[in-house]
């Protein structure tokens, strides 16, 4: 292999993808991250199957569940002589009768993915004498990805400070360009690492109707008071901004969906108890669909909040 492929975690998936399919054949290649129930393809070596980046399974129907619980070898020249291969969903979703996996793991030791092939041949037995250098290639992606994730937050501190000046005068909230750019920059990690994230809107109501009748100062006392429970509500690495007159966005990053509603319920609450009245919409990012129609699928609750609470209230 090309050691100068080696700059970060996703050419280094690369290069190693590439060279045991060389190597050992197999018709896929992957390098995959597990995220609650789903099972993220983040790099692949296709030659027939139709799988690429971004393609996202059942983790619990695949082989590779059963490899990491100890179920079966990481090597099954003849899988469907494997109890848990042969009976594995994904053997009917797709031809399978030679496989190897092992774990990628995070610095505690937790999973991260797998490092994975299938094929639609069997294979032979020799081919079991590679799982040395298999688990030598696993162990040198699973350092990078350390080396990757250790400096995650520290690369997030660097954009924050770079996009300081890209904030809003009246909130000191990041404004709507600051906020593009962060959104950008997140969805790449998303994109590298499988990521969850969440998107929440947040609009005031009656911001107008208060300006009218109370006068602007009125108006901007409240835009200042939104912003100052909106950051009391997020994480340190999540993302609030000002995305308008009267809408706001709270993007949180690697968040699950318990934690997403964790985030509107806090948000809610907080608006209650200071007398706010906010229309809000919750999204979660979709794997292929990406940060940008999370964005406006939050949006588009937000609005269908506010329908529903001006209907309520009438």
């Amino acid at each position: 292999m090309d050691s100068l492929s080696f700059t970060d975690f996703a050419s280094a998936s690369r290069a190693v993808l590439s060279y045991l399919h060389r190597k050992l054949g197999f018709k896929l290649w992957m390098v995959t991250r597990t995220e609650g129930e789903d099972w993220i393809v983040l790099d692949a070596e296709d030659h027939g199957y139709g799988v690429e980046a971004g393609t996202v399974f059942r983790w619990a129907d695949s082989f590779c569940s059963e490899m990491v619980k100890g179920n079966g070898p990481r090597i099954a020249p003849q899988s469907d002589t494997i109890p848990a291969y042969a009976t594995a969903p994904i053997g009917q979703q797709v031809e399978i009768k030679a496989y190897i996996g092992l774990p990628l793991t995070r610095a505690d030791g937790s999973l991260f993915g797998t490092l994975c092939a299938i094929d639609p041949a069997y294979q032979p037995e020799s081919i079991t004498e590679e799982l040395p250098q298999i688990e030598l290639l696993g162990a040198l992606l699973s350092t990078i990805l350390h080396s990757e994730l250790n400096a995650t937050d520290e690369k997030r501190r660097a954009e924050r400070l770079a996009a300081e000046a890209m904030t809003d005068a009246q909130t000191g909230l990041y404004n709507r360009r600051g906020w593009d750019v962060l959104v950008r920059q997140e969805e790449a990690r998303c994109r590298r690492y499988g990521h969850k994230a969440a998107i929440l809107v947040a609009d005031l109501d009656g911001l107008k109707t208060i300006n009218d009748t109370r006068g602007h100062a009125a108006g901007d006392a409240l835009i200042a008071q939104t912003a100052d429970v909106l950051r009391r509500c997020i994480r340190s690495n999540d993302i609030v901004a000002r995305l308008g007159g009267d809408e706001f966005g709270i993007l949180s990053v690697e968040c699950d969906r318990a934690g997403a509603d964790g985030l509107f319920e806090r948000v809610r609450a907080a608006a209650q108890d200071a007398g706010i009245e906010l229309s809000l919409g919750l999204a979660m990012r979709g794997h292929v669909t990406g940060l940008e129609a999370t964005c406006e699928a939050a949006d588009q609750a937000m609005f269908e909040d506010k329908r529903a609470r001006k209907a309520a209230r009438d």
